[in-house]
C-alpha cells in the first residue's frame, strides 16, 4: 500500500503541466479521502487503502487529459456556495463572483424583483438569494438539463424560494418586469482559439460562444431587456475584457443610461452596468 506522501509526488509529477500540480494533487486525494488538506500535511506516512489509491490514480489520469477538475470532483465552490456541476453547463468562475458583489450594493427595493439570465449550476441567482432572503429572484436556462442542476443546486443549499424555469432567454417570461437583470451570458468569438485551451475544451460551447464577435446574446438580451425592466431598472452583465466599449454602445443604443465598466481583481474590464430610464424610440 503507498502512503499519502508518496501517492502526492507521484500525482504532483503527472500533473506537472497544469498550473498548480501540487494543489490539484492535493483537491484530488482529499477528495477521494473524506478528509481536508490539512490531514494529509498531518499524516504523510498514513498508508491509503488500494480502492481509494485506483480512484485517485483514475481522477489524476483524467486530469492529465485536461478534464476540469471541478467536472471531477462533481462541485465547484462559489461565493459561499457548494454547487453542483455537470458537463451540461458552464463551470461557475471567480470573476463572476463580481456579479453578485455589483448587485448586492445596487440601491433596490427591498423586496425586489431579480432575474438570472442563463443561470446555469444556478450560481448567481443562488449567490444573491442567499445574501437578500426578501429579494424574489427567478433564474432561466434554454437548456433543460441545467436547469434540473439549478434546483438541485437550491435544494441543496436550502434556498427554495428561488424561481427556475426553462426559457430561451425570456421566452417563458410573458410581461414580468424587474428591477434587476443580471446575466453571465455568452461572450466568446465562435472562433477564438481560446476555446481550444484549457478547461474550456470540455464546457459547452453553447455557454461560451455567441457569433462571430461573441456579441449576439448581449444584443439580444439588451433589446429584450426594455420590456422586462421597470423603470430604472438596473441591467448587470458580465463579457470580455476587451468588449467593454462594444457592450457600452449596445445598451447605449437601446435607451439605458448610467452606463460603466466594473474591473475585476486583475484590473481588466470584466463587466458593464446600466439603468434603464426611458422607452426606445
Amino acid at each position: 500500500m503507498t502512503d499519502i506522501q508518496s501517492a502526492l509526488g507521484w500525482a504532483r509529477a503527472e500533473l506537472g503541466e497544469v498550473e498548480n500540480p501540487g494543489l490539484e494533487a492535493s483537491i484530488l486525494l482529499c477528495h477521494c479521502l473524506q478528509c481536508e488538506s490539512v490531514y494529509l500535511h498531518t499524516w504523510p506516512e498514513k498508508k491509503i487503502e488500494t480502492s481509494l489509491l485506483d480512484q485517485y490514480r483514475q481522477l489524476v489520469n483524467k486530469r492529465k487529459t485536461g478534464q476540469p477538475v471541478a467536472y471531477l470532483l462533481g462541485y465547484r465552490d462559489f461565493w459561499t456556495l457548494r454547487l453542483q456541476v455537470s458537463p451540461h453547463t458552464l463551470i461557475p468562475r471567480a470573476e463572476t463572483e463580481l456579479l453578485v458583489e455589483q448587485a448586492l450594493g445596487l440601491d433596490l427595493p427591498k423586496n425586489a424583483k431579480v432575474l438570472d439570465l442563463g443561470t446555469g449550476t444556478g450560481a448567481i441567482a443562488l449567490a444573491l438569494a442567499s445574501e437578500k432572503p426578501q429579494w424574489q429572484v427567478t433564474a432561466v436556462d434554454f437548456k433543460s438539463e441545467a436547469v434540473e442542476l439549478a434546483r438541485q443546486n437550491a435544494v441543496i443549499n436550502q434556498l427554495h424560494q428561488v424561481t427556475i424555469l426553462q426559457s430561451n432567454w425570456f421566452s417563458a417570461l410573458a410581461e414580468n418586469k424587474f428591477d434587476l437583470i443580471v446575466s453571465n451570458p455568452p461572450y466568446v468569438e465562435t472562433d477564438s482559439p481560446w476555446l481550444k485551451q484549457g478547461d474550456v475544451r470540455f464546457e459547452p460551447s453553447s455557454a461560451l460562444t455567441s457569433g462571430k464577435d461573441g456579441l449576439d446574446d448581449i444584443r439580444h438580451i439588451a433589446e429584450a431587456s426594455a420590456n422586462h425592466l421597470c423603470l430604472n431598472g438596473f441591467i448587470l452583465l458580465e463579457h470580455g475584457y476587451q468588449q467593454q466599449s462594444a457592450v457600452h454602445k449596445i445598451l447605449e443604443n437601446k435607451g439605458f443610461s448610467s452606463i460603466h465598466c466594473i474591473k475585476d481583481l486583475a484590473n481588466l474590464d470584466r463587466a458593464t452596468i446600466a439603468q434603464y430610464r426611458q422607452a426606445v424610440v
